[in-house]
């Protein structure tokens, strides 16, 4: 009986200092976290939580913000046919600009992860060599690829297909096509991720079954894709639905987009607490979309899994 009650103390003693041990971990991991967690917290979380709560001030043109309370800055926004053609154009512009870079990225993925060697190597560093130049100075290159003396407009009228120069920038168009430059890194990236966990012994056995190509790419590699080109889509939308440099010069004001019109709201009009309220419904789309993309993500992964 005594030894019973030895080895039970001792099993205790154990299960105290391994509970110690683990304590200790988990300090010794926030303490860690602490540095980067307080830089996250000040630079980051803070200014957008006094922003929020701006977004429900009141606005004077003579005083600035005011001290009372209202939602009337969300009202504003909610029930303006203007200001909800301005969020539809955002959303509109964020999908073009997602389909259109899953459309190009996927090719451009798919021969990257069929290369060897160097050759690999090298597709690879010429995709991401886009994101090593400044995005204004890559739009204003569009600029000079789109205006009406440039390029493109250009070489139509010398060829005979055109007679006047047609209207490609500051439209919807110019920006989509700016977005998809300036974005398409991220998706062929995350397409490629996929691409690269395939077992080609799925794609073997899939042609050895007696599947052609067009049948095996729509059956096994691109169901096995599908969270790559969520990925990417998650990250291309939210960017671009946030993105203020492209709009802004390849849409100027006659495209106007959620992100130029906070900036406008705060800048030109002074009115932050309006510009807040802009800002918030920005990040309140974002973030419904990347819940949702989440879901859809993971509902691919857990039928792929069936599969």
């Amino acid at each position: 009986m005594q030894a019973e009650v030895e080895v039970q103390q001792e099993q205790e003693i154990l299960y105290k200092q391994k509970k110690k041990r683990l304590t200790r971990k988990k300090l010794d991991s926030w303490l860690l976290l602490l540095p980067t967690l307080a830089i996250f917290i000040f630079f980051f979380l803070l200014p957008l939580f006094f922003l929020f709560i701006t977004s429900f001030k009141t606005f004077d043109a003579g005083s600035g913000i005011g001290s009372e309370w209202t939602l009337q800055n969300y009202v504003k926004f909610l029930f303006d046919k203007f200001y909800l053609g301005v969020l539809w154009r955002t959303v509109k512009i964020g999908l073009l600009t997602t389909l259109v870079a899953i459309v190009i990225s996927y090719p451009v993925a798919y021969q990257i992860t069929k290369a060897n060697g160097r050759l690999k190597n090298y597709l690879t560093l010429l995709v991401l060599s886009p994101l090593l130049i400044s995005m204004v100075i890559r739009c204003y290159g569009w600029v000079i690829l789109l205006s009406n003396n440039g390029v493109v407009n250009n070489t139509l009228m010398k060829m005979g297909w055109i007679d006047k120069p047609l209207t490609l920038l500051y439209t919807e168009f110019s920006v989509v096509i700016g977005m998809v430059h300036v974005l398409f890194p991220y998706m062929v990236l995350s397409i490629m991720g996929s691409l690269e966990r395939i077992d080609p012994s799925v794609i073997r056995a899939s042609q050895n079954l007696g599947a052609s190509p067009i049948r095996t790419f729509f059956s096994v590699v691109l169901p096995l894709t599908l969270p790559g080109i969520f990925a990417g889509s998650v990250m291309v939308f939210s960017l671009a639905v946030s993105s203020f440099v492209t709009p802004a010069i390849l849409g100027g004001p006659q495209v106007k987009v959620m992100s130029f019109l906070t900036y406008e709201q705060v800048t030109t009009m002074l009115n932050w607490p309006y510009g807040s309220a802009i800002g918030f419904l920005l990040i309140f789309i974002a973030t419904i979309t990347i819940v949702v993309y989440s879901k859809l993500l993971t509902r691919s992964e857990k039928g792929v899994a069936i599969q």
